[in-house]
């Protein structure tokens, strides 16, 4: 789990940065993903530690869920982008990705956490 972390926080970093350069960095919150981005990665970082590893990674998929629930009210919107009709349709792509990348988190998350018990149970 620590270089998955690692690396959806690296993409969620890089999501950002490019979101920001191509809206022509006017709105900072085209930075969203690489708050997330930097929080990930700095949890994954503290999850090479063998006595941090559980809280980190817990503190990870906590900061993930926020981050699906927080984008949701943009990826409602993914239907805008088809008609034509989307105000901010950057902010609908950013959202969207993020959402999918987190959301790959999460379920990766949950299977090992599932795992991990079972392997304690046995």
């Amino acid at each position: 789990m620590t270089k998955l972390t690692l690396a959806i926080g690296a993409l969620l970093t890089l999501t950002g940065v490019i979101a920001y350069g191509m809206t022509g960095a006017v709105s900072m919150t085209a930075l969203i993903p690489s708050f997330v981005g930097v929080l990930l990665v700095a949890a994954g970082g503290l999850a090479n530690t063998p006595r941090m590893h559980r809280h980190a990674i817990h503190g990870a998929l906590a900061v993930a869920l926020l981050g699906v629930l927080g984008s949701l009210m943009n990826v409602v919107k993914v239907g805008q982008l088809f008609t034509g009709a989307a105000e901010r349709p950057a902010a609908i792509w950013t959202s969207l990705v993020m959402f999918l990348l987190l959301v790959i988190y999460l379920a990766f998350g949950i299977s090992s956490f599932i795992s991990a018990r079972r392997a304690r149970q046995a």
